[in-house]
């Protein structure tokens, strides 16, 4: 849970907003231990907070145990931390960080889980300015006279959303206090003898029509996007060292003098890019397979099986991509006059994947039989479906298939006639 610091005059009731927050926390009937920092000398303060093995200190006659250890899994309330010496303020700030403290005169490391709210007047916004804390409550002096009235009463929550690591605290704190805040009001409502459910004129209730198989695309949304990554670079290599490594060892020229026409010398290095490429996206997809089982994701409701029909259908839809990128690398590597130089090339190659899968995680579209035309974006969209556990319509299979293998043969021609130039051989002289 995320450390808390409350801010506010003295007497506006800090300690009772962090005996709130406590109540309301998934902690709520766990320990709950206040300290005043202000109130204990510093020599004893960290014995108070992290207790102290027998023979500490003079006077340390037994074993005692401190806040941190007294409030394990529940709340530890810091009253006026300001008022805590520098020294003392680094050994909490390791214990928040480490979790884990040693008693005064000990030498064995203790763990602890502990929901630190602590509470100040100091400034609040250079406390956040600076990130010391995420977030920070401040509750303005009039805050007592409207709640006693009745009113509105005033909070003041200071945050730097910019960071975006604090979004997830911030929100947090606001679904608290406003949790909170609407059962004082129902409270409210009744002592003046109106039921609640008048604030409430429509009540949602969600119907969930999703199933465990259907959610599972939540926690593989990446799938699509490894399949793409290892179709285009699984055959990365061999398509630089048959077409730049050959060029640059001078192998090229002596391969060209059979009496084989060059484009079938380059449709059997395509072949061998394909099939290096399908390789490795056939082991990637088994590897998928054998191991989601594994996983410790049922009881969350999801179904991350995937079938032996499941991984065939994947397998089949996204094959022709491999061909896509066999064409595509070999035309690439046609224009590099070294191995080294077609690296630099293949940099851009990661690219080429993330493009559609990064379109389908920021802005999900339905899937629909125009967009199955289109390669790599419709590869996206089947396999999402088959995740899911939809029945995929053959017409888009075929669609998609011959989308991109149109594009791969495309491409693959394209490089036939590269292979039919002289400067192939001679652009690396």
């Amino acid at each position: 849970a995320a450390s808390v610091l409350v801010h506010g005059e003295s007497g506006t009731g800090k300690e009772l907003v962090a005996q709130t927050i406590h109540d309301l926390s998934p902690r709520a009937g766990l320990p709950y231990v206040g300290i005043n920092c202000a109130a204990i000398p510093e020599t004893l303060l960290e014995s108070e907070l992290f207790g102290h093995e027998k023979g500490a200190f003079t006077g340390a006659y037994d074993r005692r145990l401190g806040c941190f250890e007294m409030a394990h899994r529940g709340t530890l309330f810091l009253d006026e931390i300001a008022e805590m010496a520098s020294v003392m303020q680094v050994k909490l700030l390791r214990v928040l960080q480490e979790r884990s403290f040693r008693r005064l005169g000990g030498r064995d490391e203790l763990s602890v889980d502990v929901r630190v709210i602590a509470a100040t007047n100091a400034d609040p916004e250079g406390a956040v300015r600076r990130n010391d804390v995420e977030v920070v409550i401040r509750i303005p002096a009039s805050f007592a006279e409207h709640w006693q009235e009745g009113k509105p009463a005033p909070l003041e929550i200071i945050a730097d959303p910019s960071r975006r690591e604090t979004n997830t605290t911030l929100n947090r704190v606001k679904g608290l206090i406003q949790g909170y805040s609407g059962q004082i009001g129902g409270m409210r409502i009744q002592l003046r003898g109106v039921s609640p459910e008048l604030a409430r004129p429509i009540q949602i209730k969600d119907v969930d029509m999703s199933t465990p198989k259907s959610r599972a695309l939540m926690v593989m949304i990446f799938l699509p996007y490894i399949l793409m990554l290892t179709a285009f670079t699984g055959g990365l290599h061999l398509a630089m060292d048959s077409t730049a490594g050959e060029k640059e060892r001078r192998s090229l020229e002596p391969l060209f003098l059979n009496p084989v026409p060059r484009w079938r010398i380059m449709c059997g290095k395509l072949l061998a890019t394909t099939a290096f490429a399908f390789a490795s996206l056939a082991l990637t997809l088994l590897s998928f397979r054998l191991t989601l089982p594994f996983l410790p994701i049922d009881q969350l409701g999801i179904d991350l099986q995937l079938s032996t029909r499941s991984v065939l259908t994947i397998l089949i839809v996204i094959a022709p991509v491999t061909l896509l990128a066999a064409a595509f690398l070999t035309l690439l590597a046609s224009f590099a006059k070294s191995y080294k130089e077609a690296q630099s090339y293949m940099g851009l190659v990661i690219l080429i994947p993330v493009i559609p899968s990064m379109l389908f995680m920021v802005n999900p579209v339905k899937p629909e039989q125009a967009m199955m035309w289109i390669p790599l974006f419709s590869q996206n969209l089947l396999i999402g479906e088959i995740i899911r556990g939809e029945a995929v319509a053959t017409a888009w299979m075929l669609a998609s298939i011959s989308g991109t293998l149109a594009l791969g043969l495309v491409l693959a021609f394209i490089a036939a006639n590269l292979y039919n130039r002289a400067k192939l051989i001679y652009s690396g002289t």
